[in-house]
């Protein structure tokens, strides 16, 4: 995006804070329905050509938000209500969790996800993200393994204790001394994966840092995502669309696309084929669901697929065309530390795409 904001000029976001409302009044007092314009931004699009320019970090035409219409009249409130807030957060450099946000004025706001949509339009009337706001997500990921860093003063030493989880940090711009001699980074789908390679002692076995999102990434865990990650998720279609969400970003921040994506992520399975591999029992294996059928169909539209991981959709395709499912825990149906001796043959074997 151009004219990035740097986090370090709080003045320079106030200054475009007073201005967006200085135009808003002018327009009332002048008789004018106030309306701004926001760019639009996209990761994917269906054109299989792959001729788009979903990958240039470009806007893709503008939204005009008008106060003529009676939804846009909303969503222009919510925007001036959560612009006074970050003002004051920016002024006393204090934070806030989007969630804190809603429950200043619940009755207000009605849902999360109106509160979610206006800071993703400020963030892009703005030219800023959402960290640069002082608006920080409720932390969800978990990371252990080999790597000690500082966060806001607080020392946390994952090496010491290789198999514990800790919370992976919220505020990236706080985190430094950053000190690692870790080989790759996995990321797990899920927390009960974490917990077996934690219990079966996985990181001081392997020199590797282990990061779990639970299941659909927040913002901390994908921007802590460095330039090579190896990614076990399920075979079924929403686990391949959150390992997308790491590769690719996600829609709702496409406009922040750039700084989330890590382009260096291999898949390193499970695959469907793996079932057959390891003799997995049928008892194990799902038939695909009309929702999951739907959702897989949907992803394989995306043209980031076409053009960037022709390897990933095909093997989407081959688990639609066969209609099942099965999920990684399966892997462990023979022996409960099966999947700390699977990762490292997959890694050593470089059978990953």
């Amino acid at each position: 995006m151009a004219g990035r904001v740097s986090p370090s000029e709080p003045a320079d976001l106030l200054a475009k804070i007073r201005g967006f409302v200085r135009l808003v009044l002018e327009d009332l007092c002048n008789g004018r329905p106030p309306s701004v314009a926001l760019d639009r931004f996209k990761t994917y699009c269906s054109d299989p050509s792959g001729n788009c320019s979903c990958s240039t970090d470009l806007p893709c035409g503008k939204d005009i938000v008008s106060l003529e219409s009676k939804s846009h009249a909303y969503r222009i409130d919510i925007m001036l209500r959560l612009l006074l807030i970050i003002q004051q957060l920016l002024q006393e450099n204090k934070h806030a969790s989007k969630r804190d946000i809603y429950y200043m004025e619940p009755s207000v706001f009605q849902d999360q996800g109106n509160v979610d949509r206006a800071i993703n339009d400020i963030c892009i009337l703005l030219e800023c993200s959402r960290h640069h706001l002082n608006v920080v997500p409720m932390g969800k990921g978990l990371v252990m393994g080999w790597l000690r860093f500082i966060e806001a003063g607080r020392k946390v030493n994952c090496i010491k204790n290789p198999n514990d989880g800790f919370p992976v940090p919220i505020c990236i711009e706080e985190t430094k001394d950053i000190v690692s001699v870790a080989q790759y980074i996995l990321v797990v789908e899920k927390e009960t994966v974490f917990q077996r390679l934690a219990n079966d002692k996985f990181c001081e076995r392997n020199r590797c840092i282990v990061i779990t999102g639970r299941g659909y990434p927040d913002a901390p865990t994908r921007r802590n995502g460095l330039t090579f990650l190896v990614n076990p998720v399920y075979a079924d279609p929403y686990g391949f669309d959150i390992l997308t969400t790491y590769r690719f970003g996600s829609m709702q921040m496409a406009y922040d696309a750039k700084i989330f994506r890590v382009p260096g992520i291999y898949w390193l399975g499970v695959f469907l084929s793996d079932s057959e591999k390891y003799c997995l029992p049928n008892r194990c294996l799902l038939n695909l669901t009309a929702k999951d059928k739907q959702k897989a169909e949907a992803i394989l539209m995306r043209c980031y697929l076409h053009r960037e991981a022709p390897k990933w959709r095909l093997e989407l395709e081959i688990m639609l065309d066969k209609g099942v499912k099965y999920e990684i825990e399966a892997l462990s149906a023979s022996s409960l530390s099966f999947l700390s001796t699977y990762i490292p043959q997959q890694i050593q074997g470089r059978h990953y795409i």
